[in-house]
């Protein structure tokens, strides 16, 4: 494991401007638009994308579906309504699968908040149904479908198993073997993160050699106690869980557009959401921006040089 520190030094001395956008969407009222996924292709050719539909001052959110039109992403009406933050999504055996986090009050502590991962499933958008909620305090799970029909788990584990929180992996045969035992008990990668710095899995990519590219966050505190949130990415072998390429910063705040911050302990933040892969060695990376904004990059395609 290497610390940020010594990631970012190492990216910035290799980065180079990019084309940046910053995304519209119509239809969330006064509301921020953020943590979003890729686009991704539903009926008809309609491309969609998933965002984190929150204001300002709240942390309670809920999922907004919105299609391309033009230039703009545009409010699709008749969607589940779901009460999460972060939304990610994936196909499994035919089905849409969309997660978030769901934020509700801590059983211990009315007072404070507890989260947790919670798991849609359905044959079109409209008719997601709740399959899987995940351990209580765990965030960043997430779901791939290999070419042999079995499924890598990503966890993302805190406290005594993960610290400030650290990625885990296994492999199952179908969604029925997710279980909350089995992501609790799901290894952790091989030390990928230093102490005190923390991140987690975003979304997962099949290389064309069958390693898995995972798309990730990687973070830390200041000392003023503010955050710093990295786009990064590492490779694994799916077959046996090893790391074959550590982890590497992709992107970072500055790389950005200047624009609004939900607090300001969080204008450092990239939350990576998606990656869109292209023939021309390219890729568009979709991103949170400060907890309160929605940007892509245009960036060299970091998966290509491990497909060899």
């Amino acid at each position: 494991m290497t610390e940020i520190a010594v990631l970012l030094a190492e990216y910035r001395a290799e980065n180079a401007p990019s084309a940046v956008e910053r995304l519209a969407f119509v239809g969330a009222a006064d509301k921020d638009v953020y943590n979003i996924t890729a686009p991704f292709i539903v009926a008809d050719g309609i491309a969609v994308i998933a965002g984190r539909v929150e204001s300002r001052d709240s942390e309670m959110a809920e999922i907004g579906f919105f299609e391309q039109r033009e230039s703009s992403w545009v409010w699709l009406d008749g969607m589940p309504e779901l009460a999460l933050q972060d939304p990610f999504v994936t196909r499994i055996d035919g089905e849409w699968i969309i997660g978030g986090v769901e934020v509700f009050p801590s059983e211990a502590d009315p007072a404070k908040l507890a989260w947790r991962t919670c798991l849609y499933r359905g044959a079109q958008l409209a008719n997601l149904t709740l399959f899987f909620q995940g351990p209580v305090g765990m965030k960043d799970l997430r779901l791939k479908q290999l070419t042999n029909g079995d499924i890598a788990v990503f966890t993302r584990p805190q406290g005594e198993k993960g610290g400030r929180g650290k990625i885990g992996f296994c492999l199952v045969k179908n969604l029925a073997d997710v279980t909350i035992e089995l992501i609790e008990e799901a290894p952790l990668l091989a030390p990928h993160f230093a102490e005190d710095e923390w991140g987690g899995a975003n979304e997962i990519h099949v290389l064309k050699n069958g390693k898995l590219g995972v798309l990730a966050h990687i973070a830390n505190f200041d000392t003023a106690g503010d955050r710093h949130y990295y786009a990064a990415i590492c490779v694994i072998d799916p077959q046996d869980g090893t790391i074959v390429a550590p982890m590497e910063i992709i992107s970072e705040r500055g790389d950005f557009l200047a624009g609004p911050s939900k607090r300001p302990d969080l204008v450092d933040v990239v939350f990576s959401g998606g990656l869109i892969r292209k023939p021309d060695g390219t890729a568009d990376l979709y991103v949170g921006i400060s907890d309160a904004d929605a940007q892509k990059r245009t960036i060299r395609d970091p998966f290509v040089k491990f497909e060899g």
